[in-house]
């Protein structure tokens, strides 16, 4: 797999440290540089030219809005996604004009960030076939995800449907089963959020679940497939 190199730009380091690290946590995606101002900013960009950069609006010298032109002049291949606290018209305005491919507000979760370096990852691989593309690859181009089905939109408040493919797609590939911390682990969310999304399948019939007993002596509850 073809690593995608991501520039950090963020002012407060502390933030910047928990964008590098959820980057470590999903495949595919390595961190080349971080910068904390504007003109730290431009001398990445100049010198790395990366494939991706997360960019604050909020910068000590410049405003990250008034960096998409030099971004597009110095390294027009780089991807831009804002994470940011702004939520004014004329920046988000700015943002959609500027070809900003995806924007997240603060605070924001591992959840969201995930889903986001995902969906730009695949379209990015699909920009990078060879020859032509069908329509439902043109589509997720301009659309953050596929359209939603009708089982997507009968999904109830509280279970995402892209966050529920995960879960599914895990439980399928482990047929000795997976305890809500296991699934936690294994999706970068917490016990109790897996569990709301496992008890789900469960109730959908989708999932059985059972109450072991692990080596310590201590019951768990284990959830396994469906056939």
């Amino acid at each position: 797999m073809t690593m995608i190199e991501v520039l950090i730009i963020e002012d407060d380091k502390r933030i910047a440290d928990i964008h590098r690290r959820f980057i470590d946590k999903i495949e595919g995606f390595q961190v080349v540089g971080s910068a904390n101002t504007g003109a730290e900013a431009q001398d990445w960009i100049q010198t790395l030219k990366p494939q991706l950069i997360l960019l604050d609006v909020y910068l000590p010298d410049v405003k990250g809005t008034d960096l998409l032109t030099y971004i597009q002049r110095e390294s027009p291949d780089s991807d831009i996604i804002f994470i940011t606290a702004a939520s004014e018209t004329d920046i988000v305005r700015k943002a959609f004009k500027g070809g900003v491919i995806d924007y997240i507000l603060k605070p924001l979760t591992f959840d969201r960030f995930k889903e986001s370096l995902l969906t730009y990852q695949q379209k990015r691989n699909s920009l990078e076939t060879q020859g032509s593309m069908d329509e439902e690859s043109i589509q997720l181009l301009w659309n953050k995800s596929h359209p939603p089905s009708t089982e997507q939109i009968m999904t109830p408040k509280g279970i995402d449907p892209s966050t529920m493919g995960r879960i599914k797609e895990k439980l399928t590939t482990c047929n000795t089963g997976m305890t809500a911390e296991e699934m936690g682990a294994a999706c970068g969310m917490s016990r109790s959020t897996a569990r709301r999304y496992l008890e789900h399948l469960v109730s959908e019939q989708l999932a059985s679940a059972e109450l072991l007993y692990g080596t310590i002596g201590r019951p768990e509850r284990r959830y396994f497939p469906r056939p």
